[in-house]
């Protein structure tokens, strides 16, 4: 079989599945969405799989109330190894739905390539998974146990309360983590770290309520320009971070980024300068970095001439591996305390975290995803680190420490996933199936008679 072939001849249908699953505004807060919305998104990826398949392909409620797609499918072979293909169908919410130039829930191609809120993150790795089962047909030479949850973006946690409460239902050789990316269009990788993530509010408070600025301004304590002074030590002129008790001059030693082709897809402007005195692989996947999500503060249209009495603002603390989660959440708390002037009253709430998580590339199953990308891409890949967190990672490998996990998946920079214009690139969705089935392909030969899959 021509996989190569058969992937191409896949395509069409692949746009035609992602345009469904992208127009479903599965976005996980019940707040502002639907929940409907949801359900209706695990239910198109159960009857998704069931086709390519997952004959038992199913929903199971997880416990902050989401609905993960669970499912397996044996190959004829009992001494097959076992690989856990995972993603997940929820999505960010569009964030400045009028910052986008395309509707953000409908599928639409521009200069080549799809936008769409979820087209990168994650459903596009969704459509990936599937054309590459498509493309196998019934020539399946593993076995494959599916995990599609539904509630990854808010960090909630229901899977990896499942994973420890029901962890045979999840064993295996090999799992996919497919929620990641590329360095670029065309240039594979596999990402070997994740920085963990420690999400608080904080809160100031000064006064009993708002007092006139002309009456009281001076000698009464302005709780805005509290929270001000706070954030303003989480970083030093340079712009690195500096939490007191958290080191911040660790280096990144694999595979290097560089600055001017950060500066291009992050999209900062000419005269502005990179932060932090390290390199930016330093920083951006060796380094803690603390982000001021929002400020709950009087907008500036429409404020009054008084002084603010409590403000507030929302972190984002991202933890790199060899730094201990809690120890981390702990050296953040405690500074934000320390940080506020004029004996303010500060709390600091724990919203959620997750731990960083690190792994090696010396085991069959990374061999054999590095053979099927280098024959899928034209070009051998590489080892990427991602700022971003995955806390299911780290609970996979509490779980089951023999099992390889592999990150990867159709993201690159252009993606913009979380901002608005997310889009992906159609070529990485056809790469990154054709990748997959090849690597399913030979790991069932590097393997085949080691299962440790419990089947």
């Amino acid at each position: 079989m021509d996989l190569r072939a058969h992937v191409t001849g896949l395509m069409s249908l692949a746009r035609l599945d992602l345009a469904d699953l992208v127009a479903i505004q599965s976005v996980a807060d019940p707040v502002r969405y639907p929940p409907r919305e949801c359900l209706r998104a695990a239910q198109w990826v159960r009857d998704a799989f069931a086709g390519a398949g997952f004959d038992d392909a199913r929903l199971v409620e997880t416990a902050d109330g989401s609905q993960a797609v669970l499912g397996s499918r044996l190959c004829g072979d009992p001494a097959a190894p076992t690989v856990l293909l995972y993603t997940h169908y929820d999505v960010q919410p569009p964030v400045d739905e009028s910052a986008w130039h395309t509707p953000p829930f409908v599928l639409t191609e521009v200069d080549g390539r799809w936008h769409g809120r979820g087209a990168a993150d994650c459903k596009g790795n969704i459509i990936a998974t599937l054309t590459a089962l498509r493309a196998l047909g019934d020539d399946l030479p593993v076995h494959l146990k599916v995990v599609v949850e539904g509630s990854e973006e808010q960090g909630t946690g229901g899977l990896e309360d499942f994973v420890t409460d029901y962890p045979d239902l999840l064993r295996a050789d090999a799992i996919l983590v497919c929620d990641t990316g590329n360095a670029a269009v065309g240039k594979p990788a596999v990402t070997v770290s994740l920085r963990g993530m420690v999400n608080v509010v904080l809160t100031v408070e000064a006064l009993d309520s708002a007092v006139h600025s002309g009456m009281y301004g001076g000698p009464a304590p302005d709780a805005l320009a509290a929270l001000v002074a706070v954030l303003a030590t989480l970083r030093d002129a340079a712009g690195n971070t500096t939490i007191a008790g958290l080191p911040a001059g660790q280096t990144w030693h694999g595979e290097p980024y560089p600055a001017e082709e950060f500066r291009t897809d992050a999209g900062v402007l000419p005269d502005v300068s990179l932060l932090g005195d390290g390199t930016v692989a330093d920083q951006l996947w060796a380094r803690p970095a603390v982000t001021v999500l929002g400020i709950d503060c009087p907008p500036v249209r429409g404020s009054a001439a008084a002084i603010t009495p409590r403000a507030a603002a929302r972190l984002n603390l991202r933890v790199p591996p060899g730094t201990a989660l809690r120890a981390a959440e702990v050296a953040l708390i405690d500074h934000l305390h320390t940080a506020a002037p004029w004996g303010t009253k500060v709390t600091v709430r724990t919203e959620a975290s997750g731990a960083p998580f690190a792994t090696t590339v010396d085991g069959p199953a990374h061999r054999a995803m590095a053979g099927a990308m280098a024959e899928a891409y034209g070009v051998a890949p590489t080892t990427l680190g991602q700022g971003g967190s995955i806390p299911l990672c780290t609970v996979l490998a509490e779980t089951y420490p023999e099992a390889e996990i592999i990150l990867m998946g159709v993201e690159d920079p252009r993606s913009l996933i979380h901002a608005p214009n997310e889009s992906v690139d159609p070529g990485e969705i056809a790469a990154v199936a054709l990748a997959e089935a090849l690597f399913l392909r030979a790991y069932a030969t590097a393997v085949r008679g080691g299962s440790r899959s419990g089947w």
